[in-house]
């Protein structure tokens, strides 16, 4: 519903913007060559249903072991939320956070008669965070969460303009994100660590619309979907003050925990400027 609302009010921005793009100047030579842009606005995060915490009791590299207690129950049959913990006990979670973003993009654009295709490198923040949790009969809460210090991409574009002045297209490419990971457990008897920044691959994909509404400058917006995949961020869970009974030290003398789904997807709708030489 937030993406929805979201891609309403910036349909109806856009079509609401100055017709400035509708002077009489000469159109034939808008959307060709080198540009710069900057721009922001939200990202949002998806629910990520049914994400949990993974296990491997045994740290032979092979996640999916269950967390027994010394009578052979399953020490986490309370559940997973997707979200960060509000408690120990498993009364729910607060929703993925949303937030602002911003970037910077470089990009050159060949036009041929009313198609144009292009190309582009883009880096930028957003405040978006996701997380997942698990619980513990202890009771006790364990929760993951990450979000991009920075993210990158490099992308291509193929568009349709009708005659200048406006610009409709859709883009595509492979993307980069440093991501900051986070753990925080109410459990203070094991030991926890983990290797907390990581890199993450996969790729960006959307579409938008540009306006001349200079013989340089051109406002633009776009949505862009996200979705890079981080395979190395692991906690590894120790022995602390806890006795040898302890669930995470039962098979082998210790467990590693990451998360069950590995993705990261973030939904942007954004505003762009942009000088075109």
């Amino acid at each position: 519903m937030k993406l929805a609302s979201l891609l309403a009010i910036s349909a109806a921005t856009l079509i609401a913007l100055p017709a400035a793009a509708q002077d009489n100047r000469d159109t034939s030579k808008d959307f060709n060559g080198p540009y710069i842009s900057i721009g922001g606005g939200a990202t949002l995060q998806g629910s990520d249903r049914g994400e949990t915490l993974v296990f491997d009791t045994d740290r032979d590299g092979t996640y999916g072991d269950t967390v027994n207690t010394v009578g052979g129950t399953n020490a986490f049959s309370p559940g997973f939320c997707n979200g960060a913990a509000t408690g120990t006990a498993n009364v729910g979670c607060r929703n993925d956070k949303d937030g602002p973003e911003f970037f910077g993009r470089v990009g050159y654009d060949k036009r041929m008669g009313n198609f144009v295709l292009g190309a582009l490198i883009e880096g930028g923040h957003s405040t978006a965070r996701d997380s997942v949790s698990g619980f513990s009969g202890t009771p006790a809460s364990y929760t993951m969460s990450r979000e991009a210090d920075y993210q990158a991409s490099a992308r291509l574009r193929a568009g349709y303009t009708p005659g200048g002045g406006a610009l409709f297209y859709v883009t595509g490419g492979p993307a980069y994100a440093r991501l900051d990971n986070k753990f925080v457990t109410s459990n203070t008897a094991n030991s926890f660590a983990d290797n907390g920044k990581t890199n993450a691959w996969g790729y960006a994909a959307g579409g938008g619309a540009e306006l001349m509404v200079t013989k340089n400058l051109a406002v633009g917006l776009e949505y862009l979907y996200t979705d890079v995949k981080d395979k190395d961020y692991t906690v590894n869970v120790g022995a602390g003050t806890a006795p040898a009974t302890n669930p995470f030290l039962l098979n082998g003398g210790g467990t590693d925990i990451r998360r069950s789904d590995q993705h990261f997807r973030t939904h942007s709708v954004r505003g762009t400027l942009s000088y075109r030489f």
